[in-house]
């Protein structure tokens, strides 16, 4: 048998190809979001300066300072005899009007309304007292304050040898306590309860009558 020239070629297969996919690509990104993100730095910036701020204020602004009280004029207003019953005794009281001072160093108002009250002492011993009509002190500025003070002249009589030798020295020591609740307005944002206190040493002149010399330790209570 012959043999069949010739080489048979083999049939030869080539793997199919992957499929082409597109290149990748970031997402992008959601516009959404990035709103959110700049509205919350810008809200975290506002916070921040806002707390500056309210530093600064209470460093400064809100940080209240003392006032300071004068009496700038006494005047007599009236003399009151009483005779009590059925334990006869003849009391007498005197009306004095004073006229009271005040610089407020704060860049705040002060407002009170009733409440505020005065009590005077003579070497220890309560022998007046006033109540304070309603008023408002200025921010950095000055006001005063009027109050009708009734001395009970029966009160002297526990030192009367003292009170004796004091008017013939024609100067009488006396002390006055003061107590003023109200309210102070910082730029008319903040409002804050306060109490305004007074405690005033001098010397009542009695010839003059009026106030010849006198010393105060003023304090304000937030």
């Amino acid at each position: 048998m012959a043999a069949t020239s010739g080489s048979s070629v083999l049939p030869t297969h080539t793997a199919p190809s992957a499929p082409a996919y597109p290149a990748s690509t970031k997402p992008s990104p959601n516009p959404r979001r990035r709103c959110l993100c700049i509205c919350l730095l810008i809200t975290l910036a506002f916070l921040a300066a806002l707390a500056i701020t309210l530093l600064v204020l209470f460093l400064t602004v809100l940080r209240v300072r003392d006032p300071t009280t004068r009496v700038v004029s006494t005047q007599l207003s009236g003399i009151a005899p009483r005779l009590t019953f059925p334990a006869v005794s003849l009391q007498l009281n005197i009306t004095l009007l004073l006229v009271v001072s005040v610089h407020n160093p704060n860049p705040a108002s002060f407002a009170y309304a009733s409440g505020g009250h005065t009590d005077l002492t003579y070497r220890g011993v309560q022998v007046g007292a006033a109540e304070i009509d309603p008023g408002r002190i200025p921010s950095r500025g000055d006001g005063n304050v009027s109050l009708a003070l009734t001395l009970q002249a029966d009160r002297f009589a526990s030192d009367l040898p003292q009170l004796l030798s004091d008017v013939e020295a024609g100067a009488v020591p006396l002390e006055a306590a003061t107590r003023i609740p109200g309210k102070v307005n910082i730029l008319g944002l903040f409002k804050r309860r306060a109490v305004a206190y007074s405690d005033c040493s001098f010397v009542f002149g009695v010839p003059e009558m009026r106030v010849r010399s006198q010393q105060c330790r003023d304090r304000t209570k937030l």
